[in-house]
């Protein structure tokens, strides 16, 4: 839009023009004509003289707001100069930071390298004593040794020496318990059995055994796999491989796993008042995920008890999920969505699809250790053993070895990062008791537990829990054992 100061110039120009024809026209006597022309070429003088001052003016406005320009940008200049040194000055303290932090990381892998290293050493040691003890001959001195020379003290302290020399059990004593524990029924004909299996239910005769599952290589109880047992009428028991069959056959295997959900239900509860961090595994036959009636029932008590899912394992066979149907899968999937997490034992190879596996909600696989350490067994496999456990870690996926009974075995999982271990080596499966039943009898509870803990808890040196029970051993063959390590690993 045209300015008013423009508009009020033209006015004034005009006027002036004007003016001066008249001033022509009548005081100096020109004609009109001539006094039109005058004031024609006045105005046209005004208005070239207007516009070169207007052109001179925007001239001299440009070149202010070019140099205002140049300073504004010049300013700006040295205002990214100064953020490009601060940036520098920052990422030269976080590239120091970052070197400083990696030479400190290395410094404590080298050092965790070499207290692993010694951890190995001292159970070779202790193996080769538990090995000589069976062997009948006196342990010999490590080589380069003279027998009469003292010990040297290890880097660590004596008593990290004396909890790992107590937390080794030797399979011998460990079997020993076992058979003192349960005794065996003799062989009997299938129609017995199913007469035997029938009354044990009716009457409630199913035993809940537990067996620790320890972390590799604290020995820390992390979980407790229930074992079930089955008491005919003269109190002889049945293990759970003796009478499953014929209860798939003969369609118990559902009430068998209701009353051992509940049962494991109870024990779990009884064990997280001491311990928040001990889940329990529980096996679930392929029979029951596959009855809708079944499995709605189990389904139904599941649901009334989701606070203990994070807890609660649901353990199937490796051969259960290989052969999931449509509606084993529509099942799997329910117990997913209500928080429950999964197992696999009884894996006979390592043809394993960890992605799919974690998909449907399984977190732990069970793999025997002969499996993983016969070189035979596993060279038919998709994997090696020793990437096993970090293929799985990668999709959320922990390897528990089981089965372990000798150190060696221990020593050579150590070596492929297995996490978690279970076996006789570190405890048989136990029954349990009532709450506050004592394992000695005429003594208080109290002495009951420091007795159990002392001679038959778990190898991690916690208490065990107060739902496990378990006679009271102490054999010469641990303490020596203790001994001998508390020896090899020097003066206190």
């Amino acid at each position: 839009m045209i300015r008013i100061s423009t508009i009020f110039i033209a006015i004034c120009m005009v006027l002036v023009a004007a003016s001066l024809g008249l001033i022509l026209y009548s005081v100096a006597g020109l004609t009109a004509s001539e006094s039109a022309i005058v004031a024609l070429t006045a105005l046209t003088f005004l208005i070239l003289y207007n516009a070169v001052s207007m052109r001179l003016r925007d001239r001299t406005d440009v070149g202010s707001q070019i140099a205002d320009l140049s300073r504004g940008t010049a300013d700006l200049a040295r205002q990214v100069a100064e953020f490009g040194r601060r940036l520098a000055a920052v990422e030269g303290r976080v590239a120091s930071a970052n070197s400083a932090g990696a030479e400190r990381i290395q410094a404590v892998v080298g050092e965790i390298g070499e207290l692993g290293v010694l951890v190995r050493q001292l159970a070779v040691s202790v193996a080769s004593h538990d090995d000589m003890l069976s062997a009948g001959a006196p342990p010999a001195p490590p080589p380069g040794k003279p027998a009469n020379e003292p010990p040297k003290e290890l880097p660590f302290p004596a008593e990290g020496a004396n909890v790992a020399a107590e937390a080794v059990a030797p399979s011998v004593v460990a079997t020993a318990s076992a058979v003192a524990t349960e005794k065996p029924a003799p062989s009997r004909s299938e129609a017995q059995v199913l007469n035997s299996l029938k009354a044990a239910v009716e009457e409630n005769r199913l035993d809940i055994y537990l067996q620790p599952m320890v972390s590799l290589p604290q020995r820390k109880v992390r979980f407790y796999e229930a074992v079930t047992r089955l008491r005919d009428e003269n109190d002889r028991v049945l293990a759970a491989e003796d009478f499953i069959g014929i209860a798939e056959a003969a369609g118990l295997i559902g009430r068998i796993d209701h009353m051992v959900m509940l049962r494991c239900v109870q024990v779990l509860r009884r064990l997280t008042v001491r311990n928040k961090d001990v889940g329990v595994f529980c096996n679930v036959a392929a029979a029951t995920l596959a009855n809708p009636a079944t499995f709605a029932q189990c389904l139904d008590f599941l649901e009334a008890n989701r606070a203990l899912a994070p807890s609660f394992v649901l353990e199937f066979k490796q051969a259960t999920f290989r052969n999931l149907g449509p509606a084993e899968s529509e099942h799997l999937a329910a117990l997913a969505q209500r928080g429950y997490r999964f197992s696999i034992d009884h894996v006979t190879d390592l043809r394993i699809e960890p992605r799919e596996l974690a998909d449907r909600g399984v977190r732990f696989i069970k793999v025997p250790a002969t499996l993983l350490l016969d070189p035979r067994r596993s060279s038919t496999s998709d994997i090696h053993p020793s990437d096993l456990s970090d293929l799985l870690g990668r999709f959320g996926i922990d390897l528990i070895a089981e089965r372990i009974e000798g150190e060696r075995a221990v020593v050579d999982l150590l070596d492929y990062d297995v996490r978690f271990g279970q076996g006789f080596l570190f405890a048989p499966p136990r029954p349990l008791r009532p709450e506050g039943a004592s394992a000695t009898g005429g003594t208080s509870p109290s002495k009951a537990q420091e007795s159990n803990g002392s001679s038959n808890g778990p190898p991690n040196g916690s208490d065990k829990p107060a739902a496990v029970d378990g006679p009271a051993i102490a054999t010469p063959r641990a303490t020596g054992n203790a001994a001998l390590a508390r020896r090899a690993a020097g003066p206190g």
